[in-house]
């Protein structure tokens, strides 16, 4: 741990104090000043620094009174503090004598000193005033089985000048983008980490410029309450939140819910070697696990583990989703790495995990979609076993496996991707299929574009000589690594693309769409991104205008799902056959009608999904997957009574390549259907007109 001795103490000045209140944690307004209260375990003493907020020049250093500690809790009322002068942090007084450096508040709202984007933060903490007019936002409360869901960096997504955005790479930038969201149709977005992160902490340089790499995706938190400063564009005091509740509020009154990424196994005080910024000079041994010498456990891949089934550090999170849930009228989270939230204060797996318990069971967080990245990097993999308490979700990457390895014809692959395409029951048995959230790529590997287009990875710009990333995403170039001009290949790939997009929103549970994806974005073959504060890492809009096929056909299914609910049912559909009925809820078929081809080598996948409605005709859609070299015929099972199927979409039919709009379909005149090599077809059965 990094300690300073007091000799440069700054005097008290002309500050009076009091014993404060223990509750609420963190600075708080009270009507004669601030409070402050802050937990540290084994500390002789407590010290909060003021420092002037134009330079961050300490101007006071105050002893918390010894009849305002509670406990381990140390609290302090300084009255007629104005937070617009004053900016703070802690000193812990150890009982060897030493003092530790200024500390940040766990609990801090604000963040100040970060400066620019790009520029190294001097941090301190600051008083947030909560003054922003929410009106009568009350957020859109998707259902579960309805969300669609589109992963957003916020940084990224605007930054390139092709975005034609008034604030590139902001909240405010994102903002603008919101009647393009509506127009595609997706009704969620899931941003990236926007908890306060240095982008400076990355030891890697760009082999090409020698300048130092971002940590442009910011998995590395400094503080659970502070929003990233660097992605707004008001530099004012308090501009960072009011920009991103109204980036919230916003998207709320489009009829679009806003799912965080939260970073809350790890922070950016890393291993033995990082700095003492927060928790670690506070309770180390509460925030984080520590081995048989006290340093810190990595089962991260980043250099520490935050102890989060820790009765202090659970409180913490717990305090930390609370208030995002409250102040920024956030409808979600999804949490990265989430098995470390499953494991003990040893590190060892619980079957009962408190804080995944409690995070379900909380009466503030019961409108929150929640949803886990079921693993970590010490090789827990619970997908499907994560404890779900009723309300957990999970990022399917057994899905992920199965679209990629069927769409590739691997053996077996027909079979393992018709458990996934109905919401994988094998996972979820009496869940239902919400809990899946299926998705074929996400911001940690190779875009849409790129996994048509790529067999290996190409990450020799992060700096570690080609070898990060995912060795092997069951990738394929279709005949040439990278960009070409040959049309079969580029037909080859856009018929990939498509197939993918297709199966995707046509299967049951949440599907999620990575930003771009609809439009071809390409990170070059590059599946590691995470320092690529550029080009690679930015979407181009232009692409926006060359892809516009790919575009329109997403647009089109995501039309497709919402107005057909048998492809977003909330229970997983069986072959139940039941009287009077013409077809259950899946059945499966072949090159003929009802003869499924279920063998290791097939390359053909047929199924109808079938719903009865009380208040209107039956739902159904017929979906057929040919993923051979070779061009196959199927006949096609007959529609429902009353009903006559229409073609949606044929990814291997130039007439049909792009899909149809809902409801404008048109009619299915051959029962024998022939299927190009790697294609989709899907057909909807509708009144004849």
């Amino acid at each position: 741990m990094t300690t300073t001795t007091p000799q440069s103490i700054a005097p008290r000045g002309h500050w009076s104090t009091a014993p404060g209140r223990a509750r609420p944690p963190g600075a708080s307004i009270t009507p004669n000043g601030v409070n402050f209260a802050v937990h540290a375990a084994g500390a002789r003493g407590m010290r909060l620094v003021l420092m002037r907020a134009a330079d961050g020049t300490a101007e006071a250093e105050l002893p918390f009174p010894d009849g305002g500690r509670f406990g381990t809790v140390f609290t302090m009322t300084v009255p007629d503090l104005d937070p617009a002068r004053f900016h703070y942090g802690y000193r812990v007084e150890y009982a060897s004598g030493e003092l530790s450096p200024i500390l940040l508040d766990p609990y801090a709202k604000e963040l100040a000193g970060a400066g620019n984007w790009g520029e190294q933060p001097r941090y301190r903490s600051a008083v947030l005033a909560d003054d922003f007019d929410w009106g009568e936002d009350l957020g859109p409360r998707i259902p579960q089985d309805e969300l669609i869901v589109y992963e957003v960096h916020v940084r990224g997504y605007t930054r390139h000048a092709s975005s034609e955005v008034a604030q590139p790479g902001t909240y405010a930038g994102l903002r603008e983008k919101i009647p393009y969201l509506q127009s595609l149709g997706v009704n969620c977005v899931e941003l990236l980490p926007v908890f306060e992160f240095d982008e400076t902490d990355n030891t890697y340089m760009s082999p090409e410029t020698g300048e130092p790499l971002r940590n442009f995706w910011g998995y590395n938190s400094v503080g659970f309450f502070a929003p990233k400063a660097g992605y707004a564009a008001d530099a004012t005091p308090g501009g960072t939140a009011r920009e991103l509740k109204a980036l919230v509020k916003a998207l709320h009154a489009a009829g679009i819910a806003v799912i965080l990424d939260v970073v809350y196994n790890h922070t950016a005080e890393g291993d033995h070697r990082g700095p003492t910024q927060s928790l670690r000079g506070l309770d180390e041994s509460a925030y984080y696990l520590l081995d048989a010498r006290g340093r810190p456990v990595n089962l991260t891949a980043t250099g520490n583990t935050v102890n989060c089934n820790h009765p202090v550090t659970r409180e913490l999170i717990l305090d930390s989703l609370r208030y995002w849930a409250t102040e920024y009228r956030i409808d979600g989270f999804r949490f990265d790495m989430a098995a470390i939230l499953t494991r003990g204060t040893h590190g060892e797996p619980l079957p009962e995990p408190p804080l995944v318990e409690a995070i379900a069971r909380d009466p503030v967080l019961a409108h929150c979609t929640l949803i886990a990245e079921a693993s970590d990097a010490a090789g827990s993999y619970q997908v499907g076993s994560f404890p779900g308490y009723g309300r957990w979700s999970e990022w399917n990457m057994r899905y992920r496996d199965a679209i990629r390895r069927l769409l590739l014809g691997r053996p077996g692959s027909v079979a393992e991707f018709a458990t996934r395409l109905v919401g994988s029951p094998d996972l979820y048995a009496g869940r239902g299929a919400t809990p899946s959230v299926n998705y074929i790529t996400c911001h940690d590997g190779l875009t849409l574009a790129d996994w048509t287009s790529y067999d290996r990875r190409h990450n020799e710009a992060n700096g570690e000589d080609g070898r990060d990333g995912i060795p092997d995403e069951e990738s394929w170039n279709c005949g040439h690594e990278g960009p070409t001009n040959n049309p079969a290949i580029l037909r080859l790939r856009a018929q990939q693309e498509r197939n993918a997009l297709l199966l995707l929103f046509a299967s049951q549970g949440v599907p999620m769409l990575l930003a771009g994806d609809e439009f071809g974005r390409t990170q070059h073959g590059n599946n590691n991104a995470y320092g690529q504060d550029g080009p690679i890492g930015w979407v181009d809009w232009g692409m926006l205008g060359t892809q516009a096929g790919l575009a329109r056909f997403t647009q089109r299914c995501i039309a497709l799902r919402k107005a057909h609910p048998v492809l977003r049912r909330a229970a997983h559909p069986d072959g139940t056959v039941r009287a009077a009925v013409p077809y259950p809820a899946v059945s499966w078929h072949g090159e003929q009608p009802w003869q499924p081809d279920w063998s290791p080598s097939s390359t053909l996948l047929a199924a109808v999904l079938y719903q009865e409605r009380t208040d209107a005709p039956p739902d159904c859609v017929y979906l057929a997957v040919n993923t051979g070299d070779s061009e196959r015929t199927v006949q096609v099972p007959a529609p429902p009574p009353g009903l006559a199927w229409h073609v949606f979409a044929d990814t291997g039919s130039s007439a049909d390549l792009d899909g149809h709009e809902a409801g404008e379909e048109p009619l299915c005149t051959d029962i024998h259907r022939r299927l190009a090599a790697r294609s989709t077809v899907l057909l909807v059965g509708q009144l004849p007109d």
